[in-house]
């Protein structure tokens, strides 16, 4: 079985909880009449990001609230990914083009990236486009679209 952090985070709490105030125990308590303590769990979750490629095309991608996804296409014929749902993966910022510095003109050498933010559960599409899969090149049908699910759990 597989656990994510924040139901990790929860057992582990109930474990520190259960052992201050003795709960389970199957003793006498040493206690009279004490004050339970008072446990306070302050965290924050690893800023998580996942990079989507052209391999995760036509694929379903799983996050939680607070993480960050970026698709980063290779190729500058690529538009910048957009979200079907931006209330549930907003983007952040534009998109980038980085070209290849070895790159002739017109080549398309490098990568097209944009970023999301996961911001509440939910299900989005990253979806982004292309007709031209080189220098006088038009793609075939099945190369111009690029199409991620992303499912972000509460």
């Amino acid at each position: 079985m597989k656990l994510n952090r924040p139901a990790v985070l929860v057992l582990g709490c109930a474990a520190v909880l259960l052992a201050l105030t003795g709960c389970g125990s199957t003793g006498p308590s040493t206690a009279a009449s004490a004050p339970a303590p008072t446990v306070t769990a302050v965290t924050t979750p690893a800023a998580v990001t996942v990079t989507a490629d052209e391999k995760a095309n036509h694929t379903t991608v799983k996050v939680s609230v607070g993480a960050t996804v970026s698709v980063e296409l290779q190729g500058t014929y690529w538009s910048g990914a957009t979200s079907s749902a931006p209330a549930v993966l907003a983007p952040t910022g534009s998109p980038t083009t980085a070209p290849s510095p070895s790159c002739r003109p017109g080549g398309g050498c490098g990568t097209v990236t944009t970023s999301f933010t996961a911001r509440t559960a939910g299900t989005a599409h990253l979806t982004a486009f292309r007709t031209v899969c080189g220098e006088a090149l038009n793609c075939t049908p099945n190369q111009r679209s690029y199409d991620v699910t992303v499912e972000v759990a509460g």
